[in-house]
């Protein structure tokens, strides 16, 4: 019967022991998440930069890297800005149409007699015959 009421104090301490414990692994998952999406924002915003190879990436200053943090300001887009000011042989050049390119224009098909009315036919002759 003594291990009975040491048993809840033990309880608790435990409990809160591995309360704790999930804590901080709910903050380090947190901060990986942060990371992971810092990084996708990175690649997005170097994409849309017109950036060659996304390799480039890893050249970025770890300092401009404090966007990660809660309460600072600076954005992906101003770090891919400094970083094409920088080293600007990373990135295309920058073009104001889109990256799609216009349809090759297809030759005009001669029309045949047989799929003309006689009086198209007609029409299409003289006009061959003027010519």
């Amino acid at each position: 019967m003594s291990d009975e009421p040491d048993s809840p104090p033990q309880s608790i301490a435990d409990w809160q022991s591995r309360a704790e414990a999930a804590e901080r692994l709910l903050e380090d998952h947190k901060h990986a998440t942060d990371l992971r999406i810092a990084a996708v924002e990175l690649k997005a915003e170097a994409i849309r930069a017109g950036m060659i190879d996304l390799d480039g990436l890893k050249l970025i200053e770890p300092d401009d890297l404090k966007f990660i943090e809660p309460g600072n300001t600076a954005t992906a887009s101003e770090i891919i800005d400094r970083l094409r000011n920088s080293k600007p042989w990373l990135f295309s050049a920058r073009s104001s149409s889109s990256g799609a390119t216009a349809p090759k224009p297809e030759p005009p098909r001669a029309r045949h007699a047989r799929d003309m009315t006689h009086t198209e036919w007609r029409a299409a002759r003289e006009a061959l015959l003027r010519r």
